[in-house]
């Protein structure tokens, strides 16, 4: 381990040392990959979610995901009872004490931002982390400076977004508010190396870059299925022979989840006003009809099990 090294952060907050505990608030799709990771590189993960039941079923979730890499030849099943062992669930929120980085990645088909929720958590998780620790939420079109300013000590919150497929992704954007210090940057950042990812500076901007780009791509893909150019999969297989993107556009919106595509829509469009933004009939169709993609079996294409593609894709059923 490297040296101490200890931070000023003004008169009462001091930011010290690596982190090596690590809090997730809200362990869905996007908090169980993020918490395997951290765990895969030798840190210390306390995850917080509603129930004894929903820790059991993220324990399941997260072993099926771990056989899954063992499988593909990532790690072994030694390895897996190593990660696990680092992992803890609760549902007391003073069980995140010790962490000396916390990140909310709460999830809800709620629309909107869910602001006064993410901001009640802050004032809830500065009540019982230490004045060392950093708090942070997993950014996609919400702003890091609205979340702070519930805080005591704003400039220990910081925004990073993982970006989606997040265990392929070796980047992640990292949004510092209006008063997040330099040293909460240079710690997160330090802490990203640990896990073998990349920080990527983001001036405050709803959406960041990855979701403002995507957003518009999505939606343009769209527009090509409704005109009848072509079908999905042709669309994605263009794309990613053209561009060398890991996934085609409507394949990334079902690994998101299209829920959560519509409530990125939703919320950039009420930002900006641009058309560029706003929902496709088709995003909005799919919804309505619970096709969300691969957590729930359907969406642009059919998944089996492994959730993995298969047959040919339904979206035309849904526009017709």
């Amino acid at each position: 381990m490297s040296e101490l090294v200890q931070f000023s952060l003004g008169n009462r907050l001091k930011i010290k040392g690596n982190i090596q505990t690590v809090g997730i608030i809200g362990c869905g799709s996007v908090g169980q990959v993020i918490t395997r990771l951290i765990a895969q590189y030798g840190l210390d993960v306390v995850f917080l979610d509603v129930s004894e039941q929903r820790i059991r079923e993220i324990f399941a979730d997260i072993e099926k995901q771990l056989d899954d890499v063992i499988a593909h030849w990532g790690i072994t099943p030694s390895e897996k009872k190593l990660i696990l062992s680092r992992i803890q669930g609760t549902t007391k929120m003073a069980d995140l004490k010790n962490c000396e980085l916390v990140i909310e990645t709460i999830s809800s088909r709620q629309k909107g931002t869910l602001l006064e929720l993410r901001q009640d958590l802050f004032r809830k998780v500065e009540k019982v982390v230490s004045d060392e620790t950093i708090i942070s939420s997993d950014l996609s079109t919400l702003m890091i400076s609205d979340l702070a300013s519930v805080l005591k000590h704003p400039e220990r919150a910081i925004g990073l977004h993982f970006i989606e497929p997040i265990d392929k992704t070796h980047i992640v954007e990292v949004v510092k508010g209006l008063k997040t210090t330099d040293e909460v940057y240079e710690k997160v950042e330090r802490f990203l190396r640990m896990i073998n990812r990349r920080a990527v500076l983001v001036n405050e901007s709803p959406g960041n870059i990855s979701t403002r780009i995507l957003i518009p791509l999505i939606n343009e893909a769209c527009e090509l299925l409704m005109e009848g150019v072509a079908s999905v999969s042709d669309i994605d297989e263009t794309m990613k022979e053209t561009t060398g993107y890991i996934y085609g556009p409507f394949e990334i919106a079902d690994r998101i989840g299209l829920d959560k595509i519509l409530k990125y829509m939703d919320n950039l469009y009420q930002e900006f006003g641009d058309k560029k933004y706003k929902a496709s009939p088709i995003i909005k169709r799919l919804v309505r009809a619970n096709y969300l993609g691969v957590q729930t079996g359907k969406g642009f294409y059919t998944y089996e099990e492994n959730m993995r593609p298969v047959g040919n894709t339904i979206s035309c059923t849904i526009i017709n």
